[in-house]
């Protein structure tokens, strides 16, 4: 909207000037016989105020249309200069007050992710992550990055995320995790050290590209370490070599059609099936879910757990279902999907 009443005014400007310096030169030619430089000459002087002198003397009538152009002039110049100014204070306006916006909705944040780096990988997990619901900021130092994040309504710091005041502001205090996706595995590095000595107990998970650069992420404090190298080279591998399994898993993580879903659900404090078996829960006879695995709080897993397995509080259960099952096991374990 604004930008259409801009280009609305800038064309009616300039059509008046346009009129202004035609008319002008027009009528020195008529009026005083003057060729067409230098009746343009003459105009231009006059309407700009810059008074070099009169290119001939003046007549009567030529006096009488000098002063016509000059309050006419003068006039449309204002107005155009006016219409400039009011542009460049209006974009810096909008430009503040949305930057202070942006901040106050930053600071309103809880709980949410910091993207670090909105390349190929940070884009791609930012985009999962929204599907999802999750709140996130982005961290980027590319100013035409950020400027189609704002576009597009995702939270953004513009700034390094290397540097204190970067994480600070998109709220790392407040965050429950920080997914470092730069390209530079060095980077990677520092942030990780910057963001734990901040927030110790902040997850963070980490993007590693070169050999040897996982262990000095783990060292550095990453909670998890995932290069997309090594995963795609696994993922082709057993595309190869197990095919149906692959075409399982992707329907199971990647389709949006397809009925069942892998998800994770955590027992919650006041569960009523803290301490009941898995046979006894009646996860599988009334919800109709598959429980693939136990995650105990001490970070060990259980795979295919045996019926007699206990349900403790702090468990993750990882299980196979539809989302409307998913969303009644989220409410009997009394906790929320991760």
């Amino acid at each position: 909207m604004a930008a259409s009443i801009f280009k609305n005014r800038l064309v009616a400007g300039i059509a008046l000037a346009l009129l202004v310096l035609g008319g002008g030169t027009a009528g020195y030619m008529l009026i005083e016989g003057w060729s067409l430089h230098d009746a343009l000459f003459m105009t231009v002087t006059t309407v700009t105020t810059v008074g070099y002198g009169e290119v001939h003397p003046l007549s009567y009538n030529g006096r009488t249309f000098s002063m016509l152009l000059i309050l006419g002039g003068v006039g449309v110049v204002l107005y155009i200069l006016t219409m400039l100014t009011q542009v460049v204070v209006e974009g810096k306006l909008r430009e503040v007050m949305g930057r202070r916006s942006l901040e106050r909705k930053i600071r309103s944040l809880r709980g949410h992710y910091i993207i670090c780096g909105y390349g190929r990988i940070g884009a791609l997990v930012a985009d999962m992550l929204r599907e999802q619901g999750v709140e996130l900021v982005v961290i980027e130092s590319d100013e035409q990055i950020t400027r189609r994040l704002g576009q597009e309504g995702i939270h953004y710091v513009l700034g390094s995320a290397t540097e204190d005041e970067s994480l600070l502001e998109a709220g790392i205090e407040r965050a429950k995790g920080l997914v470092a996706t730069v390209s530079s595995d060095a980077d990677n590095v520092y942030i990780v050290l910057t963001a734990k000595g901040i927030h110790p107990d902040l997850l963070i998970i980490a993007r590693a590209t070169e050999p040897g650069s996982e262990r000095k992420l783990k060292r550095a404090g990453a909670d998890k370490v995932v290069s997309p190298y090594f995963i795609g080279a696994r993922r082709i591998a057993q595309t190869v070599l197990r095919p149906s399994v692959a075409d399982f898993v992707d329907l199971t993580f990647h389709s949006t059609d397809l009925a069942l879903r892998m998800e994770e659900v955590q027992v919650g404090m006041g569960s009523e099936l803290v301490g009941v078996s898995l046979k006894d829960s009646g996860i599988r006879q009334k919800l109709d879910l598959i429980v693939l695995a136990v995650k105990r709080p001490d970070d060990r897993m259980i795979f295919n757990p045996p019926a007699e397995t206990v349900i403790e509080q702090g468990d993750t259960l990882i299980a196979l279902g539809s989302q409307a099952s998913m969303q009644k096991l989220e409410r009997l374990l009394g906790g929320k999907g991760e």
